[in-house]
């Protein structure tokens, strides 16, 4: 009984899907009615029969059908849109959102569920949340090259998408803009005016005028300051001390090297295949790049420090950048046998690189910029890693050199604040919106 029963629902769905092909979209409303009739909870006839009382104007039947479809499988994400997106054309703003914020979870990835989730949150006066969803929703689309363009993006979509974006401008100025208000009203104006430009350029109002072309920061460009590859050691006095301290830090790296238990891949786990781009070997070893974190993206790495207790002592007394969940970024930088650093680019000319050399074998190099300079042991270079620079070590031995971050020189007191404020927002914005942070 159960065969023929299956056969019978398998014969309905063909039909249906037979008159759908040949667009009689009343026969085939005929088969799946008749398929409910065995089969009650079909999701995909319950879809499709809401879809017609929907081009009927019957949105409350409609909603009845996905409720039913949604009830008998709840992880649907596709039903929940569907649901969504009918209490939307019914007037339940509240039931919308609730059901598109469901599809969301499900569905993740489906940017299209988070520009109608945007739309309803706006409806509902719920403006950042609606700002942020909108966010979410354009970036996931152009990671994947859609609406970039009128060609990019569905017709359907191309009013409600260019409304995100000008949401989204608007939004975003104003979040901003919200951040920087304390700092104007204490401070004044003219005290801000290259923060104020460069908000304008990371938001798009403005283009960035890179006095050189070498330099490009993928995150956050601060203008009106000098522009070269490095800087001199005379600029940081707080150097002198770091280098003073070059024979301590060696003796507690070395003790690390010979544990060899802490060190992680800086580029994270990743499959040679993903490496390809970032690292090469000039040897028959693969390429080799670890770190040995003291701080990272702002956090403390406290057994690290209490296993090299002098030189958290030294670097506590480095004027670092510290910025909330970004900086600072300290560690024991360790190049194995062989390995290239491949061309790349940092985040931002706001704050600088230094490092301090600790184990340098012969052959080893940084080049900033098209500059080389090659470490010397105990003797500090600082870059801006805006410009794109690489490294190398040719020899057979491993090199280690401490890098630490620090405040651009050209940035005032009251612009390293601003700057700490807007990135530390940035940053919170992007997460709450699921979009990558940079830096």
């Amino acid at each position: 009984m159960n065969s023929g029963f299956q056969g019978g629902v398998s014969a309905l769905r063909e039909r249906a899907h037979q008159a759908l092909q040949a667009g009689d979209a009343s026969s085939a409303e005929e088969h799946f009615r008749a398929l409910l009739d065995s089969s009650a909870l079909d999701i995909e006839a319950l879809r499709f029969i809401a879809s017609r009382h929907l081009q009927r104007g019957n949105a409350a039947a409609a909603i009845t059908c996905l409720q039913t479809a949604h009830n008998a499988q709840p992880g649907d994400g596709d039903v929940l849109h569907e649901l969504g997106m009918v209490q939307m054309v019914a007037g339940d703003l509240q039931g919308s959102a609730e059901s598109l914020r469901k599809s969301v979870r499900a569905l993740p990835q489906h940017f299209v569920v988070r520009l109608r989730l945007g739309t309803v949150l706006e409806q509902l006066g719920q403006r950042q949340e609606a700002l942020i969803t909108y966010f979410a929703a354009v970036n996931q689309a152009q990671a994947l090259g859609r609406w970039m363009s009128d060609e990019t993006t569905a017709p359907a979509l191309r009013e409600a998408v260019k409304h995100a974006m000008r949401f989204i401008d608007m939004g975003r100025r104003q979040t901003f803009d919200a951040v920087l208000e304390p700092l104007r009203a204490r401070y004044g104006r003219s005290e801000l005016s290259r923060v104020e430009q460069c908000l304008a350029i990371y938001l798009g109002e403005r283009q960035a005028s890179l006095p050189d072309p070498r330099q490009k920061p993928k995150f956050l460009y601060f203008p009106g300051i000098p522009s070269q590859p490095y800087y001199s050691t005379d600029r940081f006095p707080w150097q002198r001390e770091l280098e003073a301290a070059t024979d301590i830090v060696r003796e507690e790296l070395r003790v690390v090297l010979a544990e060899n238990q802490s060190l992680e891949p800086f580029l994270g786990e990743q499959s040679e295949e993903n490496l390809k781009d970032h690292l090469r070997s000039s040897s028959a070893e693969p390429a080799g790049w670890d770190g040995y974190f003291f701080y990272r993206h702002g956090v403390r790495f406290d057994e690290h420090h209490a296993r090299c207790p002098r030189t958290s002592a030294v670097l506590d007394k480095v004027p670092l950048v510290r910025i909330r969940d970004h900086a600072p970024e300290t560690l024991f930088s360790v190049l194995r046998p062989g390995t290239h650093i491949l061309p790349h680019r940092g985040v931002t000319n706001t704050r600088l690189v230094t490092h301090l050399p600790l184990i340098v074998p012969s052959d080893c190099a940084i080049s900033v910029g098209g500059e080389l300079h090659a470490w010397q042991e105990g003797r500090c270079v600082t870059f801006d890693d805006t410009f794109e620079h690489e490294a190398w070590n040719r020899s057979d031995s491993t090199r280690v050199v401490v890098i630490l971050d620090s405040w651009n020189p050209d940035l005032t007191e009251v612009e390293r604040l601003a700057v700490t404020d807007l990135v530390e927002a940035i940053g919170e914005f992007n997460r709450s919106s699921d979009v990558p942070v940079q830096g």
